[in-house]
């Protein structure tokens, strides 16, 4: 019926509790800075490198942003910029800035955040950084401008610790790989276990070179050597810290003692995972294999929490307004929902997006921490990670 539309959108706006103004259209301009991986994968690649992790859950957050935003006379937009090297992504920080663009997704390491953080025209944007999980940055390195959507190391690691404690699981090996990435990973699960009880009766870096995995002795050998390196220890789980995966996957079956394997291989924290299911998971994972043609990744759901956060704000009244939507993901009143069980909220002392952390493995999930008896003054969810007494950051 001609002229029925806006009473129409009215309702069902208001039947989603979304404050609806059916004035002058608006439009949400979106920026995604990205800095290009360089793959470097180990010796035997059973999965391909992927070349649109991060971006391609940005891109179906902007579609459920727009379904939203037809009933609120709203429209988004997003300016993605994914670039090979350092300078190129300062580069087109820079553009964007100087082109309007106020909101910005980055996926990017933590020192080129922070330099696109303290660019001087950056002074008055919102940067979601939807992909690092470094320490830091919610710490000594925390900005005001940076708001922060995957769980950190130490989220991850208190989820891992916790889930010990609650199966009484006590006593740990810890194994280090060479990487940088791996130190901050190690250092993460060394705190949450003094912070949970939990024993690491060796701590050990792994220094073998396997070489030529493809050799007809292969297994013999990589068999043989995680088998001494586990010898005379007494132990309930394997943890290991190898973000490069470059051992990790070696360790199962070939210790010397039959133990599970846990950390960045086995049974692994994550804010996502492929068999994950539960609270209407199972439909995000559909249409993002639809629009991508491969699983959900951790680095795309934090691409899809940062795109809908801003979605979320911006039909809760602030409209286009960078500084009002900023000020709304900040406030009491801002709740994600993310097929997670819970109203996700940001931390006001370091930026960090409250969340339940997945545990599984390959096949299955096997818990969601926070573990049941974990109790917070505030909220359960900040059972996890680094909480406000405790914090070095300084907004």
């Amino acid at each position: 019926m001609p002229g029925s539309a806006g009473p129409i959108a009215l309702l069902l706006a208001s039947l989603l509790g979304i404050s609806a103004v059916m004035a002058e259209p608006v439009t949400v301009g979106i920026g995604y800075l990205a800095l290009a991986p360089k793959h470097v994968g180990p010796q035997v690649v059973l999965d391909p490198p992927l070349t649109d992790e991060g971006v391609q859950g940005a891109r179906l957050a902007l579609a459920d942003d727009q379904t939203t935003g037809r009933f609120l006379n709203q429209s988004y937009t997003l300016h993605e910029a994914l670039q090979p090297d350092a300078e190129a992504v300062l580069t087109a920080a820079r553009a964007m800035l100087a082109g309007g663009e106020r909101i910005i997704v980055t996926d990017l390491p933590a020192p080129l955040l922070l330099q696109v953080a303290d660019l001087p025209e950056a002074r008055d944007a919102i940067l979601l950084d939807a992909t690092s999980e470094d320490d830091s940055l919610r710490g000594a390195g925390c900005r005001a401008r940076v708001l922060h959507l995957l769980p950190s190391r130490a989220m991850l690691a208190d989820t891992l610790m916790q889930y010990l404690a609650v199966k009484r699981w006590r006593n740990i090996l810890l194994v280090q790989g060479q990487a940088g990435a791996d130190a901050a990973y190690a250092d993460a699960l060394r705190r949450s276990a003094r912070k949970f009880q939990i024993r690491i009766v060796a701590d050990k870096p792994w220094t073998f070179e396997p070489g030529a995995q493809r050799t007809d002795t292969g297994h013999v050998t990589i068999g043989a050597e995680v088998a001494r390196f586990t010898q005379g220890l007494s132990y309930d789980v394997l943890v290991v810290a190898d973000t490069a995966n470059e051992f990790g996957d070696d360790l199962a079956y070939r210790t010397t003692d039959p133990r599970p394997i846990a950390g960045t291989h086995g049974l692994v924290p994550a804010a996502w995972a492929r068999p994950f299911e539960q609270w209407g998971a199972t439909q995000l994972q559909a249409r993002f294999q639809k629009q991508a043609g491969r699983w959900m990744t951790p680095r795309d759901l934090g691409a899809w929490m940062a795109i809908r956060a801003v979605g979320e704000a911006a039909s809760r009244g602030p409209g286009a307004d960078p500084a009002a939507i900023s000020a709304y993901l900040r406030s009491p009143k801002f709740e994600l929902a993310a097929f997670k069980g819970s109203r996700l909220t940001f931390r006001a002392w370091d930026g960090q997006l409250r969340q339940p952390v997945l545990l599984a493995d390959t096949r299955s999930l096997v818990s969601v921490s926070p573990q049941p008896g974990y109790l917070h003054q505030f909220s359960e969810l900040d059972t996890l990670g680094i909480d406000q007494p405790e914090t070095t950051c300084k907004m």
